[in-house]
């Protein structure tokens, strides 16, 4: 039991060791990719031919809470939906 204590201990030290440089950039690529997946579910209302539309649909009530955080970070200062009133 012991040494499975201090195994699990050296495992986390040596992933924070190696992840702590890359952190910042790992979290930029993620948001990057979210934002990605954002504009695919929202493409049909934005105007965009999404082929997919029909899955995405269902994922819409789930993204809406993000949406605002979304489009200002993609330089939107307002809502480009007509149907969605975020600010």
């Amino acid at each position: 039991m012991r040494w499975q204590h201090i195994y699990q201990h050296l495992r986390y030290w040596l992933e924070e060791f190696y992840q702590a440089p890359y952190r910042q950039q790992l979290a930029r690529e993620q948001r990057d990719r979210d934002d990605l997946f954002m504009l695919l579910v929202f493409s049909e209302m934005l105007g965009v031919p999404n082929p997919v539309s029909f899955y995405t649909l269902e994922l819409l009530p789930l993204l809406y809470d993000d949406f605002h955080q979304w489009h200002q970070r993609q330089g939107m200062d307002q809502s480009p939906l007509d149907n969605i009133r975020c600010c």
